[in-house]
């Protein structure tokens, strides 16, 4: 499945209608990892859940209260994940308009238990920009409901992307947030990011009959089940280079992204590389792959015969 046209480019700052009850802001932060900006959705007719309030930015933060009726008010902040792009906007909003945060918890909330132990072996986050302040007023856990005046909100967890990811269906509809877009393949990138559970959670959102996903950036996905099975696809391509390349020899993922992501522009290599040794985390925990030391981000792998 080809890549959509580049030529998803709304305005900055204006509430777009997607649909009755459901607006789109684009936040004024792109850059090669978030495309055009994070995408900040309002839902309702009078009571507003504002889904991912995005970057700490004071323009963005008017252009969302610029948004509203006189007659509407901001009932929910709903944030899908705490990655820099999405949540730190949450606190100032709430601050002006008193609605409660929503969330699956903390930074570290959902993170595999593999992941932890890399932690505790001191792997660090590798700079994709984490909200490690973040804390949300009430915690949400899958399949809860987020419920308002005229929509509700099913708390789909999708772990991957990173361990407190969320997606929220809402009827046919889906807000996938950062785990499933059409302009690219979500970054996973350890410890924050679980290629394992990524795969898990796209297999999860691959059983239900979506018409529609909204993502956190880039233009709506309206082939969902098209999507999804060119991203497992895409992922399953990425894990049949590896092991092909191991054929060769051991190798370390930073050696691994050099020959595998050749068109890759020099200032995505370092992403490319996380992305690698996710791939190699999973592909261990399969028994396919071994480290030749204790696992780490500099280690060396072999195939596993």
């Amino acid at each position: 499945m080809p890549l959509p046209p580049d030529n998803f480019n709304p305005p900055v700052g204006q509430a777009i209608q997607l649909s009755r009850g459901l607006r789109r802001i684009l936040a004024p932060n792109p850059s090669p990892m978030t495309y055009r900006g994070t995408n900040t959705y309002l839902v309702g007719e009078r009571d507003i859940a504002v889904i991912d309030p995005g970057p700490l930015s004071e323009s963005h933060l008017d252009a969302i209260l610029s948004a509203l009726l006189p007659s509407q008010r901001i009932s929910h902040i709903i944030v899908t994940h705490t990655h820099l792009d999405h949540s730190p906007l949450a606190k100032p909003l709430s601050e002006r308009c008193g609605a409660p945060i929503y969330a699956f918890g903390g930074p570290e909330s959902g993170r595999s238990e593999i992941m932890q132990r890399l932690v505790q072996n001191g792997l660090r986050s590798g700079g994709e920009g984490i909200d490690l302040a973040f804390r949300p007023d009430i915690e949400v856990e899958d399949k809860d409901l987020i419920e308002g005046e005229d929509w509700a909100f099913e708390v789909i967890h999708t772990p991957g992307h990173l361990g407190n990811h969320i997606a929220l269906g809402w009827g046919e509809l889906c807000f996938t947030a950062d785990h499933v877009m059409g302009w690219a393949s979500s970054l996973v990138s350890p410890p924050d990011g679980d290629l394992t559970d990524f795969m898990q959670a796209c297999q999860d959102l691959r059983a239900r009959p979506w018409s529609v996903f909204h993502p956190g950036h880039g233009a709506p996905v309206t082939d969902p089940a098209a999507r999804i099975d060119w991203l497992i696809q895409h992922r399953l391509s990425r894990e049949t280079g590896i092991l092909r390349a191991l054929e060769d020899g051991h190798a370390t993922a930073h050696d691994l992204a050099k020959r595998i992501y050749t068109e890759t522009p020099a200032s995505l290599l370092g992403a490319a590389e996380r992305n690698v040794f996710a791939h190699l985390i999973d592909l261990s925990n399969r028994s396919l792959v071994v480290p030749t030391q204790e696992l780490s981000e500099t280690s060396e792998f072999n195939l596993l015969a």
